[in-house]
């Protein structure tokens, strides 16, 4: 689906690739409706839209809060007029732990924002995509999403859950207007451990600092393209795309060369 003209919802928009998204999508000719819980953070986006600050309605809105999501849509509609694609980018990290240390309490968090949020949001949308003449729902998992790294565990799962998600609907809405792509990022220059509440929990090694590690404007520019591509699925980074290959011809040799490379990570790893 072209993005110029369109109205695209994008979560996560108050910072790193969530605005990187928001800002591409503008200057592409979408009207966007940028969803974050940070309200600050939404008004700093606004701020950097400039001259496209007419195209751009920002909203503060907890995406796990089914009965507020499920209201959603008619918010966006009565700003943009309608309402065509929707971009699940919001997501949280885990602390380093194992999964036998991690408290239940943020497992539950990690599944309710990286898969109930992202599935809340599909259920209050696609009703209204099947009516427009095209929409794209646009789910991004994680290079965690198809392979495992201890100590992420949690993370991973709902990044797959999600995966699998977009595929079913991929599958389920083949003969319909509406496209589903799941997206596969490697590592990004982004603030997603401190949105985790993560600021202390890694060292330099994280890979928000790797030297592999896209810049986020870089990042969003690959994903709007496999959007308007009408991917199945697309690898967004080097390492990511060379993991995915390692992992489908040799998945334990890949889970061990993983285990083998987070080896002097910092972690809990029993009781």
């Amino acid at each position: 689906m072209k993005v110029n003209n369109k109205v695209i919802v994008v979560t996560g928009g108050g910072g790193g690739l969530g605005r990187a998204l928001v800002l591409s999508l503008l200057k592409k000719g979408a009207k966007v409706a940028a969803v974050d819980i940070n309200e600050v953070a939404l008004y700093e986006t606004q701020k950097l839209s400039g001259n496209y600050v007419s195209d751009l309605s920002v909203h503060v809105l907890n995406i796990t809060d089914w009965s507020k999501v499920e209201e959603f849509p008619e918010e966006v509609i009565k700003v943009h007029g309608t309402v065509d694609g929707l971009i699940n980018n919001a997501g949280i990290i885990q602390p380093f732990f194992h999964v036998n240390k991690l408290d239940m309490k943020k497992i539950e968090q990690i599944m309710n924002v990286n898969f109930y949020g992202s599935l809340y949001l599909i259920k209050a949308f696609l009703p209204y995509f099947l009516k427009r003449p095209e929409g794209h729902i646009v789910n991004v998992s994680s290079l965690g999403g198809f392979m495992p790294f201890p100590g992420q565990t949690i993370y991973g799962a709902s990044k797959a859950a999600l995966k699998l998600l977009t595929e079913g609907l991929y599958a389920e809405l083949k003969e319909t207007n509406v496209r589903a792509t799941v997206i596969h990022p490697g590592a990004i220059k982004t603030n997603i451990m401190a949105n985790s509440g993560l600021e202390n929990s890694i060292d330099s090694t994280s890979a928000e600092e790797s030297n592999m590690a896209l810049e986020p404007e870089k990042a969003a520019e690959l994903i709007i393209k496999a959007m308007e591509k009408n991917k199945y699925r697309a690898t967004v980074g080097n390492d990511s795309r060379m993991l995915d290959i390692i992992y489908r011809i040799a998945p334990r040799f890949a889970t061990n060369l993983i285990v083998k490379k987070m080896k002097d990570m910092p972690m809990e790893v029993s009781n």
